[in-house]
């Protein structure tokens, strides 16, 4: 009979969620300084009558945090949700990162999904429209805001803002979207069709040259095309719209840094400036030789298709996933170029072993094209192997190409996948949430604040200063005055061994603060304290 009772002293009932648990007390001190192992019947959440500790938690995962304490192995469980598990492991003060290598993958799982939506939020993908506090906030006057004191201008810079940066804030707005996206297709459509012949007139010059008896005649020279005229009107058109553009988009930008650094505005502003550059070499320098080369510097103009990411969320997307992929897109040219580098070598000894008249592998750097061209399966077939030992390099250049490239793009096209995913769901979700009051709120109680595996008090105290008398009756979040500082300070288990209640007093310390609260030991004539 005394071992029965003994051993029901030992175990204790955890209440979880409705769902009770029953363990040994010793199984609940193998990890010290988390909640489980400083339970005391003088915590508020112990019921006397039915001798249980109520925890209104999650019930299934406490019971891997409960298998946590038995088998010293912390697993993951599949039904429940990251970061769900994450603040249950924080609540009863466990380290998230004890889970078992064997379920490090699962795990992890819902933190690259953390990763894709911030991602995701950067973009600004959502057509929501935002609050006049949020603008406020935004444009950096909530100051003026929150005083009702907003002038004109600042009503003025997140209208204009909207209605030249975001094409889907409005009507007005997607007009704007529709005659940017018309002059970017113009321009494109006129810089590619003025290079066709029949779109090109000849200039033709009075060339003076001397005939066979030694007298002089009049030639006409028309080796020389230029751009049509209308060309160039479409271009005064396009490029006088761009630059409005890009003035009143930096006049109501609300960060005018970000603005100028971001990679689509440079790109637009160097492809407007090109135009006028144009204009000066024509006007100034077109007696110069080659001056034509200069020419070559408005293909920047090309670029502006990049201005498109700003009204499609597809190619938003596609660049996001480029910029997610580098590491593998380094990879692949990196395999590409050691690769090129080896095939054309050996192609070239190859070649010149047998003899081969016909030998089309006169350098390496020849080869370097041919190796290039055979890796990427495109094959133009301008340079061939014509020994066998030569076809035989060729053969082995070709498969490993196609396992270079082979490799890394899966990753590449599952990060497009996620991305587009992930953005159709949001899209389908409703933006706003339903705010959900905390318990504590509803019964009086100060927040409960999460514990921490690092040894430290698992209650923290809140409001103002209080007297010693208004102390009687008190409570430190669920812990009231007089309970055992054993169960308060585990910490100073031995410091507080013997003493089973304390006279909780308030006082100032200079590192604390002046709310700390600090219990003394009353049976002891030293100034041993513990911070609560």
């Amino acid at each position: 009979m005394n071992n029965i009772l003994s051993d029901s002293e030992n175990r204790v009932v955890l209440n979880v969620g409705g769902i009770r648990h029953e363990a040994y007390k010793a199984t609940l001190k193998k990890i010290p300084a988390t909640r489980l192992s400083r339970l005391t019947e003088q915590l508020a959440n112990y019921d006397p009558v039915l001798n249980e500790y109520f925890f209104d938690r999650h019930p299934g995962v406490f019971g891997q945090i409960l298998n946590y304490y038995r088998t010293g192995k912390l697993h993951y469980p599949t039904d429940v949700c990251g970061p769900l598990f994450e603040e249950e492991l924080e609540f009863w003060g466990l380290d998230s990162n004890q889970v078992e290598p064997c379920c490090w993958m699962t795990y992890t799982q819902h933190r690259d999904t953390q990763e894709t939506l911030a991602v995701l939020e950067r973009l600004d993908l959502d057509t929501e429209k935002p609050t006049e506090e949020e603008l406020a906030r935004k444009f950096g006057y909530e100051e003026a805001y929150a005083k009702g004191k907003v002038n004109w201008w600042q009503r003025l810079k997140p209208k204009l803002w909207s209605l030249m940066d975001e094409p889907y804030s409005s009507n007005a707005a997607k007009i704007v979207g529709i005659i940017s996206v018309f002059f970017i297709c113009v321009s494109i459509v006129s810089f590619c069709l003025k290079t066709h012949p029949d779109m090109r007139v000849p200039v033709i010059r009075n060339i003076t040259v001397k005939t066979a008896d030694q007298g002089l005649a009049w030639t006409l020279d028309k080796q020389q095309t230029n751009a049509h005229e209308f060309f160039f009107y479409i271009e005064c058109v396009c490029n006088a719209w761009f630059t409005f553009e890009i003035l009143i988009r930096f006049i109501s930008s609300p960060n005018k840094c970000e603005f100028i650094t971001s990679l689509v505005n440079i790109i637009d502003y160097i492809a407007t400036a090109s135009f006028f550059v144009d204009l000066c070499l024509q006007k100034f320098a077109s007696h110069l030789e080659n001056a034509d080369i200069l020419e070559f510097f408005s293909i920047i103009r090309i670029m502006r298709l990049f201005k498109l990411t700003r009204h499609s969320s597809g190619l938003k997307i596609l660049v996001q996933t480029f910029r997610a992929s580098a590491k593998e897109l380094t990879l692949l040219v990196f395999f590409l170029v050691l690769g090129i580098v080896i095939f054309a070598s050996l192609v070239y000894y190859a070649e010149r072993i047998q003899t081969n008249p016909h030998n089309d592998f006169n350098s390496i750097p020849l080869g370097l094209w041919w190796a290039l061209v055979t890796m990427t399966t495109v094959g133009y077939g301008d340079m061939a192997p014509k020994t066998y030992i030569g076809m035989f390099v060729g053969a082995l250049c070709a498969l490993a190409g196609v396992l270079t490239i082979a490799l890394p793009v899966p990753v590449i096209v599952s990060n497009f996948a996620m991305y587009y995913s992930h953005t159709q769901a949001r899209a389908k979700l409703p933006k706003k949430r339903r705010r959900v009051i905390p318990v504590e709120q509803l019964l009086g109680r100060p927040n409960q604040q999460p514990m921490k595996n690092d040894g430290s008090n698992i209650i923290s105290a809140s409001g103002g200063p209080k007297r010693s008398k208004d102390l009687i009756g008190a409570k430190i979040g669920n812990i009231p005055i007089g309970t055992s500082v054993l169960a308060l300070c585990p910490q100073t288990m031995q410091l507080h061994k013997n003493l089973t209640t304390a006279n909780i007093r308030q006082t100032f310390d200079t590192t604390k603060g002046p709310s700390s609260i600090v219990a003394t030991n009353m049976n002891k004539k030293s100034d041993e304290k513990c911070y609560l």
